[in-house]
This record gives C-alpha cells, structure tokens and sequence, in this order.
C-alpha cells in the first residue's frame, strides 16, 4: 500500500492546480486519471467548442463580406475535416502540456485508471491501493442520457461524440435548449446545416430573464435556425436512413426529420464507480455529491470539488474550488462558496454574459431596485462592427446603491461583464464606477452611462 499526505482523483480544472499548491507546500500527492488529461473543460469542453465557435464565426463573417464591402471572390465552402484537425491540434497542445507539467512536478505520484474506495482513507487504482488522511475528489461529469423513447433504437450525438464529426449533417436536430445545446445550433447552422432546436420549456435558456430568452431566440432564429418549444413529450424513431424526432405526444404527433440528433440535455456527475459507499458518502437524488461552505463532504478529510458537488458545474467555479480547499488547507484562510458571485457566459454569438442577480429573482425577493437598459444599436462599438444585436441591462439596489446583477447580450459582452463583476467583488459603490473614465470605442464605456440613467424598477 502507498501512502501519501493527499490523493486527487480527477486531473481536470481543480485537480493539477491543486496538486502544485500542496507539492510546493512539501507534500507528497497521488494524482489520479482514468483518461485524458486535462477534464471535459479541455478535452470535450470550453477548449474544442470554443475552437468551433471560432471556425464559425469565420465562415459567418466571410457571408458577411459585402456589408461591410468586401465582395467575396467565391462563395464560403467549409473543409469540415480541416476545422476538426484544427481544434484537435489546440486540444492536443493544451492537454499535453498538462500531462507534461504534472509528470515533471515534484512529490506528485501519477496513477491512470479507475479510482475506487476500499475505507474512506483507501483507494484502489488497478493493482495499488492508495492511502492518505487527505482525499479530494474533482471527478467532473458527462453529457446526460434522457430516457426518451425510442432512444434505445437510434443513433444520437452528445456534446462530447459531435466532436469527432468530420463532415457535416445535412439535417440536425439540437434535443434541448440551453447552452450547450445553442451553442452546436448556431456552430453548425454557420457551418451550413439546417438546424432545429427541440425545447421542452416554453423559452430557450429559461434561467435567464424573458426578454434575455427572447433575444437570444430572435438571433437564433435570424440565422434560419427553427426553434420548436413546449415539447411536452420528445420521442426518437427510425425513419429509413433519417431519424424522426417527434415532439409532442398530447395532440397529433409532429415531427422532425433529422439526418444526426444532438442531445443536449444537462450533465451527469461521474460519481456512480467511485464506490463512495465504502467511504460512508451518500450522494443526492442526482447523483453530486453534497458539501458544505468549503467543500467538505460528511466524511472527514473527503472534500469534493468541480462539476460532482453541484456547485457550480463550469470551469471557473471548478477553479475557484480548488482555491477554497488550497486556501483552507494551507493558508489558514476560511474562504468559502458562499463568498463568490454567480457568473457565467453562453457563447453563441453574440455572447450573452451573465453575473449576480437577474431581474427575475430582484423582483422575486422582493427587493427595491433600479433598471438601466440600453440596446447594443446605441454602443458605438457594436455599430461599427455592425454587430448590433442585443442589450445590456443593470440591475442596482435602491437604497443602497449596490450592484445586484447584469446582463450582457451582445458582441464583447463576455469581457465587458468584468467590470461590473470586479466592481461587485470590492463593494465599490455605483458612484464611483459611474465616475470612471473607460476607454473608447469599447462595451463596457457604456456602463457608466448606463448607471446614469437608471430607473425604479417597477
């Protein structure tokens, strides 16, 4: 049995940070990967779908040629094995350079294969078993499979097996409407796919605000994507070389044909082989694994970080977890969860940027606010750009005149919302951000106009 002070199961966001924090703190770590390293961030994640939304982005710019007076010499054709050794190359560059770092790293042990508990301080990995007071579990997740019907009978992509494609469906059907789901819509409609959107909510990205869902809608739907809503019931079939989706099991069935299907529909956290009951750890009815403040799980010495505690489920709380756990652990610095602000981005294009409270939940709780509002075709840089879709909207505590929330839906909309979330983050007061001289022509110049020209929220 090999003992060390801590053993990392996951190599993704939380887990290599970590392991240089406690290495270069002196202790000895077993660091753990069934896989690729890297996680789903890297591998099947923020760096290839990012890597896509580039290619196409191109490819709708290219279209665009002739407004802003460019006459294309031939029209825009895609080299869909080209775009995918592309992102390839960038995924492959960034997981080596993990791998490479954490083999070079002093005091850290690489073990490759399936962790399991055997007692809540023991592990087995293959043929090793592993011990140590300090367990930290960053396992991740994967795409979710719905038990639709049907779905046993035919073939369908995930987030991650889209990937691998190579060339491009001639009919797609995205089954789910939020970000991950959105994001292959608009990749693969610029792309040149026809591309239908599958929602069971009555709006696309229904934790946003209304009129953020509306918006991003009206985009999607500008772009020729088909966005059908209310689902209530999403059923797969066989249709000769097709497949059928259909869409609504109340009424007459209607459906959708499609040559791929898409299914975006949430993740899954990859809990269910760790054997946790061997270390007395229950987890949730969706299978994370519950923690406290500064993730803690109930099982001294047993924390769980990233996208299997629920927390967050993006690679910047994934990231922020491992600097509670190393704050707490080393620094005697009792930082927790409860300290950071919400904040997240859906890249389509344009993005939407996301931080703090949405309108919806200011008004559920009750709280006296003011609104401030200004459409991107009065932001001298969207009109430039002639990237004038969507809006940007503050949200301010009336009394107190502290920041609650924005949103950001437009072009650059993913950096500007850094302002308003540094400015949350040090409890300056909206005078003084209103006070700041930003740079122009830039989003986030608007801001301080915008905090000039707030509302009661009524």
């Amino acid at each position: 049995m090999a003992a060390y002070d801590a053993i990392i199961v996951g190599a993704g966001q939380a887990g290599p940070a970590l392991a240089g924090r406690l290495t270069a703190a002196g202790w000895t770590v077993a660091l753990v990967e069934r896989k690729l390293f890297g996680g789903s961030c890297m591998n099947t994640g923020c760096t290839p779908t990012k890597a896509l939304v580039a290619s196409a982005y191109a490819a709708h710019l290219n279209r665009r040629a002739e407004d802003f007076g460019v006459v294309p010499s031939i029209a825009v054709m895609m080299d869909m094995r080209r775009v995918r050794q592309r992102t390839e190359a960038i995924v492959a560059e960034s997981r080596e350079g993990v791998e490479q770092c954490l083999r070079q790293m002093e005091r850290c042990t690489i073990y490759q294969g399936a962790a399991r508990f055997v007692s809540p301080s023991q592990l087995r990995v293959g043929d090793e078993l592993l011990t140590a007071p300090h367990i930290l579990l960053s396992v991740g997740s994967r795409p979710a499979i719905p038990n639709l019907p049907g779905i046993d009978t035919v073939p369908y992509l995930t987030s991650s097996t889209i990937l691998a494609l190579d060339s491009l469906p001639p009919k797609l059907v995205v089954v789910g409407g939020g970000y991950a789901g959105l994001e292959f819509a608009q990749i693969y409609r610029r792309f040149g796919a026809e591309v239908t959107v599958i929602e069971r909510e009555a709006r696309l990205v229904a934790d946003e605000d209304e009129d953020v869902s509306n918006a991003v809608r009206e985009i999607l739907e500008a772009e020729g994507i088909e966005v059908r809503l209310n689902a209530e019931c999403v059923s797969l079939r066989s249709d000769g070389d097709d497949v059928a989706v259909g869409v609504n099991c109340i009424d007459d069935e209607l459906e959708v044909s499609a040559s791929h299907i898409l299914l975006a529909m949430g993740r899954t956290p990859n809990t269910d082989d760790l054997g946790l009951e061997a270390a007395g750890i229950a987890v949730d009815e969706h299978g994370y694994i519950p923690v406290d403040d500064q993730l803690k799980t109930a099982v001294p010495g047993i924390w769980a970080l990233g996208d299997c505690n629920g927390r967050g489920g993006f690679t910047h709380t994934a990231c922020n977890d491992f600097e509670i756990v190393a704050a707490n652990l080393l620094d005697d610095d009792a930082r927790k969860v409860s300290d950071r602000i919400p904040s997240h981005t859906l890249y389509i294009d344009p993005p939407l940027a996301q931080v703090g409270m949405t309108e919806r939940q200011v008004r559920q709780r009750g709280r006296a606010a003011l609104i401030g509002i200004r459409p991107m075709t009065k932001v001298s840089r969207a009109i430039e750009k002639s990237e004038t879709h969507g809006f940007i909207k503050l949200l301010v505590d009336a009394e107190s005149k502290e920041i609650l929330g924005a949103s950001i839906l437009g072009t650059g909309g993913d950096e500007a919302i850094h302002c308003i979330l540094t400015a949350m983050y040090s409890g300056m007061p909206t005078s003084l951000l209103q006070r700041a001289m930003h740079i122009h022509p830039t989003v986030a110049e608007l801001i301080p106009t915008l905090l000039g020209s707030l509302k009661p929220l009524v």
